[in-house]
């Protein structure tokens, strides 16, 4: 048996805090035993042909016991190769990662363990709030909030614990708030020190409340607060008016949607949750390359790239025949805006020409004093005609290469349901624009839905629909739209 279990800790929810060793064990697993509390991307880079299966516990919803979760992993380590047992949080801290361990030692199979960032670290640092800091707390305990329910007698030391000198932080205790405040006050804990419980730690839509000892388990109802949560007691909540940080970034608390293509979607969801935003992924177009030969650019003066999309698949045809970036050497290579020119420099190609506006309009004023005799337009099916119809006019022999088309993506309802709810959903295209209402059906979009556009082509299909875009994107690229969507969040 050539078996091996890798118990990896997965972080308290943002993919950020995910290790690079466990990045690389969930690239090579041939199965993933996963929990609910895992990041959303978690998976991602898992192989294709691995095994996912979820043991995940859901509260007050039936649930694999622990006992057939090791059960499970031993099975599988018997039948060989690389198994990953994916535990939100830390494996070893409250995450029953050592009771798994003791189960594959007793059957006599390899594991290692992969620590991970806590969830009563990390939470209260995205909270503001320092576990120890050197005037206020030089120790910090961690307690379960939720203990065996079969042990006859709480194991917690409550007057240890009051007297604690330094930082208290609760798991799993937002349903047993109350009885922890007062067991702590009534062991000689002060009812006036301050509190806090930060849920959903690390995710963008993290929410933290602040009170004291005393009144924090009567806030947290008021506030309706959930698990996942952490409870922090101690001064050090005291600091968090001073260094709280999450909160300040401009799309806290926002969500958008995001409609491109699933390839393209990374760099704007990306970009959306540094600044705060809980992204919706909804792509509604997916790029489809279109088969051809690799075109004999030496024969055009002028080739004019439209989008990224079409420079990776002009890019594929061309290696394909063996040819690379010097087959462009004769031609001006002009790009429709600095998405399709990053796209150019990534095999070695510098545009000669990027227009002001990020439309074909905007490439044709640019080439108003660009001599042009021949001119090969690298674009997808179905593409506005603007450009190729205003060279010709010019006098230019032009010839349109179709290189890829953009089809429906198929949306199930819940995603749809999410992205109609969510504060703002962008439209990148005019294709999103179709492809989505399409999948939306008569629901369409909701009034409470801010629609922002990229510019003026996608906003001119919108107005086709009757909607009129609330947010317009002033540069007509990824940045333009982030730039528009933060103007209208914080105007």
């Amino acid at each position: 048996m050539n078996a091996r279990v890798a118990l990896v800790g997965a972080g308290p929810g943002d993919p950020g805090l995910l290790t690079a060793r466990a990045l690389d064990l969930i690239s090579r697993a041939d199965a993933i035993y996963y929990d609910r509390l895992i990041p959303s991307s978690a998976l991602d880079g898992a192989r294709s042909d691995a095994e996912l299966i979820y043991v995940g516990k859901r509260p007050g919803a039936p649930s694999m016991p622990q006992e057939e979760i090791n059960a499970a992993l031993v099975a599988r380590a018997k039948r060989g190769g690389l198994i990953v047992r994916l535990k939100g949080g830390d494996p070893f801290v409250f995450g029953r990662g050592g009771e798994e361990a003791l189960e594959l030692r007793a059957a006599g199979i390899d594991f290692e363990v992969v620590p991970a960032v806590t969830a009563g670290i990390a939470a209260t640092a995205y909270a503001g709030i320092p576990v120890t800091h050197r005037d206020r707390a030089s120790a910090v305990a961690f307690v379960t909030g939720h203990e065996d329910p079969s042990k006859p007698e709480s194991a917690i030391d409550w007057t240890a614990l009051a007297a604690f000198p330094g930082t208290l932080v609760f798991y799993m205790g937002v349903k047993q708030l109350g009885r922890i405040a007062e067991q702590l006050i009534g062991a000689g804990r002060p009812a006036d020190q301050p509190a806090a419980v930060v849920e959903r730690g690390t995710h963008p839509d993290q929410r933290t409340i602040t009170a004291t000892l005393a009144t924090i388990a009567e806030a947290a109802i008021a506030a309706g607060i959930k698990p996942p949560s952490i409870t922090v007691v101690g001064e050090v909540v005291g600091l968090r008016d001073d260094l709280a940080w999450l909160e300040k970034r401009p799309l806290h608390g926002r969500s958008v949607a995001v409609t491109r293509a699933r390839a393209q979607a990374s760099g704007l969801a990306h970009k959306l949750r540094e600044l705060g935003a809980t992204v919706i992924e909804t792509p509604t177009i997916r790029v489809t390359a279109l088969p051809g030969d690799a075109p004999d650019l030496t024969s055009y003066d002028l080739v004019c790239l439209t989008s990224p999309n079409g420079v990776s698949c002009l890019f594929e045809r061309l290696n394909a025949a063996g040819l690379d970036a010097r087959a462009l050497a004769t031609a001006t290579v002009a790009a429709i805006g600095p998405g399709t020119a990053r796209a150019l420099s990534e095999h070695g190609i510098t545009a000669d020409l990027i227009p002001a506006t990020f439309v074909a309009e905007g490439l044709i004023e640019a080439l108003r004093d660009t001599p042009v005799k021949r001119a090969l337009i690298a674009t997808a099916l179905d593409a506005r005609d603007v450009l190729p119809e205003a060279l010709r006019q010019r006098g230019a022999d032009v010839d349109v290469l179709a290189l890829y088309e953009t089809v429906a993506e198929p949306l199930d309802d819940q995603t749809l349901a999410a992205a109609r709810a969510a504060d703002y959903i962008t439209f990148t295209s005019s294709s999103t624009v179709t492809f989505f209402l399409a999948a939306a059906g008569e629901a369409g979009l909701s009034h409470d839905t801010r629609v922002v556009s990229i510019g003026p082509v996608t906003t001119a299909t919108l107005r086709e629909h009757s909607i009129a875009p609330a947010v317009e994107a002033q540069q007509y690229d990824i940045d333009g739209l982030i730039a528009a969507i933060v103007a209208d969040a914080t105007g």
